[in-house]
């Protein structure tokens, strides 16, 4: 057994060493555990497991300790409760949905999320009689109006993927709770290394795994944190069921990932504002959004939230004269680098160059990326640790040539 962590450790310490329960072995890494099962030393041991009435390990679409010691840990950091680990961030979100809403309830979430949990929201589950409500991200007052007597959830995420829209957390918990619903807050663009979105008074916090928490693109992964009692009563019983599970492997790695999450956030934001500055005085960038900016709106909102850093994603627009340039310029741009991937992932310490309006949002109705402000000379960047003056070497190969 490991020994008890003192009180009031800080985030970097909890990354590492929250949630090592040790074997008989004493091992200093976190085991691993791959095994479908658990055997159980009796018949009655296993009838009180599976009826809930005793704690132990049964089967791991639901109980896991290599997956429990993930959870532990991201709940540590961020001064949540409980968590829970899915498939996927798409699947947590699946998972908030079906815990909580039923046919007649309604939801508010902005209009800026990813694109596919827009898809998720207003297409899949409004089959199911649930109404979705599309609002502002930065306007409170949307918000406030768009509450109905059977509003249950208000949805979103800071700084929002692609454009970096910054949501007034506090503001927007409040609103919530006067309605008698819940706030949830998509929190992948920051990770718990900048922001807690659960000491801005949000309910629950959304993670995909896949993204800053294991930080080098390795695995697909998900996470719901908060409280115990949503958490055991509301979130497992239906992960239980659905089968929305992490696998124990994936968690392992996010679990080790977790490990460097503070100096990986600190050191790549620190870099995505270089280049965002740097990009901000391009003469062929039209312009750039990144909220560590002085010029992106909601600047001292995002610096007050986010612990002083931006995080380590921006997007800019390519200067282009008409609409019919602009797709072509954003693709020239992207198709002549040669150090960045290529690919529509983020998070990773290898820098990512992608077009939203044809890779993230490509399954919206123009409408819809147009009502979230995508437009075709959108180019988004997650910076990684590749050295700065790469990096802008990179994207001069492109830009200087329009």
């Amino acid at each position: 057994m490991s020994k008890p962590l003192p009180e009031g450790l800080h985030r970097d310490t909890l990354a590492v060493r929250a949630a090592v329960d040790k074997t008989q072995y004493g091992e200093n890494a976190e085991a691993l555990f791959l095994t479908s099962s658990f055997t159980q030393p009796d018949s009655e041991t296993a009838a009180r497991r599976f009826a809930g009435e005793e704690d132990g390990y049964i089967y791991s679409r639901f109980s896991n300790p290599t997956v429990a010691s993930m959870e532990q840990r991201l709940a540590a950091l961020e001064g949540m409760e409980a968590c829970v680990g899915t498939a996927s961030g798409m699947g947590a979100i699946l998972l908030l949905c079906m815990g909580l809403l039923k046919a007649g309830d309604h939801v508010v979430c902005s209009r800026s999320v990813f694109g596919s949990t827009i898809k998720l929201l207003g297409t899949e589950f409004a089959r199911f009689g649930v109404e979705t409500t599309f609002v502002s991200q930065t306007d409170v007052a949307e918000w406030k109006a768009a509450v109905r007597p059977t509003t249950k959830l208000f949805f979103a995420e800071t700084p929002t993927n692609p454009l970096t829209d910054v949501c007034d957390i506090r503001a927007l918990a409040d609103i919530a709770h006067n309605a008698g619903a819940l706030l949830a807050v998509d929190n992948c663009f920051c990770s718990p290394a900048l922001q807690q979105p659960a000491r801005l008074g949000a309910d629950i916090v959304i993670h995909s795994g896949t993204k800053y928490l294991d930080g080098q693109g390795r695995v697909v992964a998900g996470a719901l944190c908060a409280s115990e009692a949503l958490v055991r009563k509301t979130f497992i019983p239906v992960m239980r069921s659905a089968g929305i599970s992490l696998s124990p492997f994936n968690a392992w790695v996010v679990l080790k990932g977790m490990e460097t999450l503070g100096i990986r956030m600190e050191a790549q934001s620190r870099r995505a504002l270089e280049l965002a500055q740097w990009l901000e005085a391009h003469p062929k960038v039209e312009r750039v959004y990144y909220p560590g900016l002085k010029s992106h709106p909601q600047h001292e909102l995002a610096m007050a939230q986010q612990s002083g850093m931006g995080g380590a994603v921006l997007s800019f627009d390519v200067k282009a004269p008409d609409a019919t340039e602009a797709r072509r310029r954003a693709f020239h741009v992207i198709d002549t680098t040669q150090l960045m991937s290529v690919t529509a992932n983020l998070g990773d310490v290898k820098t990512i160059i992608t077009h939203p309006g044809t890779t993230s949002h490509g399954r919206l109705t123009e409408d819809q990326r147009q009502a979230a402000g995508i437009r075709q000379n959108l180019v988004r960047v997650a910076v990684g640790l590749e050295h700065l003056d790469d990096l802008k070497a990179d994207l001069s190969r492109g830009l200087d040539t329009l």
